[in-house]
């Protein structure tokens, strides 16, 4: 809910189409829909892959991590609408996300990394929504300073779920990622070299040492 929160936000209010979070993510998508990413991804697996993919960021950037992770959370989503429900109208209606061409954006879902946990469902679809939930939870961390209740934005943030009801399933596996999202944006501002295959593991991790 605060991942579709803070997309249709961003969309909106803080960057037009052609802004330079849109040719960030134009470029990041790219990335993943590349022969070079698909061959990548065949020789280091799928969470190695989702490294990559955040190293390209990080370079677009020029390390400016803020603005990477937030492009990374739009590049990384699986879908290019947000169905919202209206209040008092009761009126639902699908709101544009900044995305990539169409050609692009079918291209870059084929491509995204889906099996990240030891969990991750073995169809085709597998986890590939995953990511845009740990990029995104990682971006209200490490920009933690944004997102108070005295910046008109951050207290956007924190009613939109309230006064929107934004139609999206949560189930545990998405909580769980945002917190290792949480975990990761936190780190980030100690340790620049994390990188996001280090916070993704500790599930898997954990899993393991509690069925020892």
């Amino acid at each position: 809910m605060l991942l579709l929160a803070l997309l249709t936000i961003c969309s909106y209010f803080i960057f037009p189409q052609q802004s330079k979070l849109s040719k960030s993510v134009n470029i990041i998508s790219e990335y993943i829909a590349s022969e070079a990413f698909i061959t990548l991804k065949t020789e280091i697996g799928d969470l190695k892959a989702a490294d990559s993919i955040y190293i390209q960021s990080i370079n677009n950037s020029s390390g400016d991590y803020s603005e990477a992770l937030l492009a990374l959370t739009f590049a990384t989503v699986p879908y290019k609408e947000v169905p919202i429900q209206i209040p008092l109208l009761n009126t639902i209606i699908n709101y544009p996300l900044i995305s990539a061409s169409d050609s692009i954006f079918s291209v870059k879902n084929k491509n995204l990394p889906r099996y990240i946990f030891f969990d991750s469902p073995g169809d085709s679809y597998g986890d590939k929504d995953k990511l845009a939930h740990f990029f995104g939870s990682a971006y209200i961390s490490f920009a933690s300073n944004i997102f108070d209740l005295g910046n008109p934005i951050g207290y956007f943030v924190e009613v939109f779920e309230e006064s929107f009801k934004v139609q999206s399933f949560v189930d545990d596996r998405d909580l769980m990622t945002n917190q290792l999202g949480n975990t990761f944006g936190s780190l980030l501002k100690l340790n620049k070299n994390i990188m996001p295959s280090q916070i993704l593991i500790l599930r898997t991790l954990t899993n393991f040492s509690f069925n020892l």
